[in-house]
């Protein structure tokens, strides 16, 4: 499972960041992998209003919210937390959620899946200086449209008023002891899903459709990566034949090794792409799905090859519900 906090505060050691801290701490402990996005420290340009997203799906703009949308599009729980100002969000949070129109656009515009939308949540976690009563209602309604628009359902969120001076969080009677608790609420179901990586060698295609295709079908029981001998972004043409099914592949950039294994080593090594070296953890149960290169390959070839592994995906789903989520051999 993958935690990813976005730390909304310009006070990087302040109370905002020491609540998420208490958070992604209690997930790592029961044995998420996490990681902190001190947001105010990135280089993220406002919106322009330039239009191209609509038009392409992308946002144009080269600067750090390139490096947040896969980590975005990866992770299984995606927790905002910011300090009120002025009754809504910092300004640094505001223009990543802004941003994250290019991911709204993918969505209700082209009309794309993402394949972890059905499975991924959210989680507000703010602060605000004041008691007022609706203190945090502008920031909830922000938070559900950005969540909505990154993929995720918005599970809860944790608000704590009067909360002002340095450190003061943790005199609070309840709030550390409720991140705490909301993190084991939010993490402990993940952690019974099959950790399973796709692996390709010189080609990533076959991994990465295998790993949407499992994502979307099974991703409340199947955990998936796509590793590749060199981590890399997405090929075009794969990207044209997974969208003809309906599937989102923006943002789904193949893994090296070293950054799969963060945080626990798979349940099954699935090998695609006829790799001849020898296996990547000799002590894992590994498979070997047969797949012809799809580089340079025509668009036809493509499809074929892509129909194939969705197909090989279903049978090996049907064979975890038969066995009740254990791995099992699964069959042509």
């Amino acid at each position: 499972m993958f935690v990813l906090g976005l730390q909304g505060s310009p006070r990087l050691k302040g109370n905002t960041s020491i609540l998420l801290s208490t958070f992604l701490n209690e997930a790592e402990r029961l044995g998420a992998y996490t990681r902190q996005i001190d947001v105010a420290s990135m280089d993220i340009v406002p919106c322009q209003e330039c239009g191209i997203c609509e038009r392409d799906g992308y946002c144009p703009i080269n600067d750090d919210m390139q490096q947040i949308y896969p980590l975005l599009r990866s992770a299984d729980l995606i927790v905002m937390a910011t300090p009120i100002f002025f009754y809504g969000a910092t300004a640094q949070m505001k223009a990543l959620i802004d941003r994250s129109q290019a991911m709204w656009v993918r969505r209700y515009v082209h009309r794309l899946t993402d394949p972890g939308r059905k499975w991924r949540k959210g989680l507000l976690l703010s602060l605000g200086a004041t008691k007022g009563k609706r203190l945090f209602d502008g920031l909830n309604l922000m938070a559900k449209y950005f969540f909505d628009a990154v993929g995720a359902h918005f599970e809860d969120s944790l608000t704590y008023r009067q909360i002002e001076k340095s450190g003061e969080i943790r005199q609070h009677p309840k709030a550390l002891i409720e991140a705490r608790e909301k993190a084991r609420d939010l993490v402990m179901p993940y952690l019974h899903k099959v950790r399973v990586f796709f692996v390709c060698s010189r080609d990533p295609c076959p991994c990465q459709m295998a790993s949407a295709f499992t994502q979307f079908y099974a991703g409340d029981r199947v955990e998936t990566e796509c590793i590749a001998d060199v981590s890399g972004g997405i090929n075009p043409l794969m990207s044209e034949v997974m969208r003809e099914r309906g599937i989102d592949m923006g943002y789904r950039e193949s893994r090296s090794i070293d950054e799969a294994v963060h945080y626990r080593p798979p349940d099954l090594v699935i090998s695609m792409g006829h790799r001849k070296d020898r296996p990547i953890f000799p002590w894992i149960e590994s498979r070997e799905w047969p797949v012809p290169d799809s580089m340079n390959r025509s668009i036809e070839a493509m499809c074929q090859m892509r129909d194939k592994i969705e197909e090989r995906v279903r049978v090996f789903i049907n064979s975890l519900e038969r066995s009740k989520g254990s791995v099992i051999e699964d069959r042509d």
